[in-house]
């Protein structure tokens, strides 16, 4: 199952992928440089020296063998939208990564994957330094449908990047065309 792993830049979308891969991932993360200063404001995440410019992979099978999940993570900046539409292709579903200290960065993805089409989960990726938040208030603020899960994870965290992503999968599944006998 090929499953994207988007979101806006800086939101841990590749910590995510490298936190659940049973592989070593595929990551394409260059150094940042001045010229990219204006491009890319690292204002609100400091310390912030390297950007994914391609695309983040990792596998992840499932207990018992019988689902395999392969996970693209994508790269945040709008400038790299023909690359995201590449991905885009083929994907079952997708994790929208969240930072809730810059919700409005995050309209910009959910756009994208609403227009492909695709159901989605959204995860809130827990910083640190983030407010506590309200998941009902932030559901509404996000004007996310009641059947759109909704959850809190650290990116650097297994355990709850796992739980992400089976409240993906669990949504993806549900909205799969039944096989029907013949």
């Amino acid at each position: 199952m090929k499953l994207m792993v988007t979101g806006p830049f800086g939101v841990g979308k590749t910590t995510f992928v490298r936190a659940l891969s049973e592989i070593p991932t595929l990551h394409t993360e260059e150094t940042m440089t001045a010229p990219g200063i204006p491009v890319d404001d690292t204002t609100a995440i400091p310390g912030k020296t390297s950007t994914t410019v391609a695309v983040d992979f990792g596998r992840l099978t499932l207990p018992g063998g019988d689902l395999v999940l392969y996970l693209f993570g994508t790269p945040g900046q709008r400038r790299f939208l023909p690359l995201w539409e590449d991905l885009a292709r083929g994907a079952l579903g997708a994790l929208i990564l969240i930072d809730t200290r810059r919700l409005a960065d995050s309209f910009d993805s959910m756009d994208l994957i609403e227009e492909a089409g695709l159901p989605y989960a959204v995860a809130v990726n827990r910083f640190p330094d983030a407010p506590p938040i309200d998941l009902d208030k932030l559901r509404a603020a996000l004007d996310l449908a009641p059947t759109t899960p909704l959850i809190e994870c650290d990116a650097r965290v297994r355990d709850g990047c796992l739980d992400a992503l089976i409240a993906l999968t669990e949504h993806v599944l549900d909205r799969l065309p039944q096989e029907t006998a013949p």
